[in-house]
């Protein structure tokens, strides 16, 4: 690792909710999200789409009213994403809770910080616009998710043996709470 000097400053990292893409956005989305993917970190995509897939992916989280983009920048460029599902509207009985889904970060920009930032702006976030829990799951074999989302807080609730399916096998998915102070 490189140490920090006058000639190595710290990597400068921003975490920020996002309505629109600005310049190189996309690019920087879709590039993180492939090499998340290859190293097994896809938030369901096992293979690498094509990346017109990809851009619609992203063009699409961005039109949808009950999902909110965060994003994490190392020195500028996109490393890694959540997002936050609202319940829709008709859903009076669990209108303060929330799902924080798709959390990845590119495996070049591990061992930043970035990860709890990402999480704490989420739950920020979703604080002030009146949540008070916040649920998620993930899938087994994603070992230092697991760790992330524990050290952060987050409470393991069940698990479900049929998950997703990896390799022609059941991968177990585990399910997780924090309720907001």
């Amino acid at each position: 690792m490189i140490k920090e000097s006058k000639l190595f400053p710290p990597p400068k990292i921003k975490i920020e909710r996002i309505s629109d893409l600005k310049p190189g956005d996309l690019d920087d989305l879709c590039d993180a999200t492939e090499s998340a993917i290859i190293e097994g970190g896809g938030f369901g995509w096992l293979k690498v789409p094509s990346r017109k897939v990809l851009e619609n992916y992203w063009k699409g989280v961005l039109t949808i009213p009950e999902r909110e983009l965060i994003i994490g920048r190392l020195d500028n460029v996109v490393a890694g994403s959540c997002q936050i599902i609202k319940p829709s509207k008709n859903n009076e009985a669990q209108n303060k809770t929330c799902i924080l889904t798709t959390f990845f970060l590119a495996p070049w920009a591990r061992g930043h910080g970035i990860s709890p930032k990402l999480i704490l702006f989420a739950e920020r976030f979703v604080k002030q616009i009146g949540f008070f829990v916040i649920t998620l799951d993930v899938r087994k074999t994603q070992n230092r998710a697991i760790e992330i989302y524990e050290q952060n807080g987050y409470k393991k609730f069940g698990e479900n043996p049929f998950y997703a399916m990896v390799s022609e096998d059941f991968v177990k998915g585990v399910y997780y709470y924090k309720k907001l102070n």
